[in-house]
């Protein structure tokens, strides 16, 4: 029943935020709160504690933050940004470094696929915090991540899980597509 729940609720949560969909966030609190308790029983602690430190809270601000900026034309959307080369050249330095070191934290904790883990871990916080202030970049993190999740999910098989990322890697696909047409075509009246 657990993996069920996660499952739906991440997929609506994923497909609304592909479409920049504010109504994402509903989904998104109810889909944290399940998959982290699916992720406590099997030890998969830094992303354990990436849901529940971090995702969490960052849902419920980011849902007021994208309610604050909502696109000119569909309200339900949210405005979107573009980084510069410089910011996301910043923004791998923090994912390795920030992988690398979660590594070894996980391995001091008898963490399953630390590896792996750490650098779901350090990927899920930078895609978020650029979820957090409209990134489309957000979506290219979001790619990396569902492979390296689909991969952790082939470790630890789990049929519901690894076609949940499975569908999220296909939808983050379509979000950046989606996510830069909504920058290029509208981003002139929506800065």
């Amino acid at each position: 029943m657990i993996n069920f729940v996660s499952a739906v609720c991440g997929i609506f949560c994923v497909f609304l935020t592909a479409k920049a969909s504010i109504s994402n966030f509903i989904f998104a609190v109810i889909n944290t709160f399940v998959y982290s308790v699916y992720l406590f029983y099997w030890r998969i602690y830094g992303t354990f504690f990436l849901e529940v430190a971090f995702y969490l809270p960052v849902e419920i601000v980011s849902w007021v933050l994208w309610s604050r900026h909502r696109d000119d034309i569909d309200h339900e959307k949210t405005k979107a940004r573009k980084l510069s080369i410089t910011q996301n050249l910043l923004t791998a330095v923090v994912v390795g470094t920030v992988g690398i070191s979660a590594h070894y934290v996980l391995v001091g904790m008898n963490g399953t696929a630390a590896w792996l883990d750490a650098f779901t871990l350090a990927i899920g916080i930078v895609a978020v915090i650029l979820e957090l202030f409209r990134y489309k970049e957000q979506y290219v993190w979001w790619i990396i991540t569902d492979i390296i999740t689909v991969a952790l999910y082939i470790v630890h098989f789990d049929a519901v899980y690894l076609t949940k990322r499975v569908i999220y890697l296909i939808v983050a696909l379509a979000g950046l597509r989606n996510w830069h047409i909504l920058n290029k075509e509208r981003n002139a009246l929506n800065v």
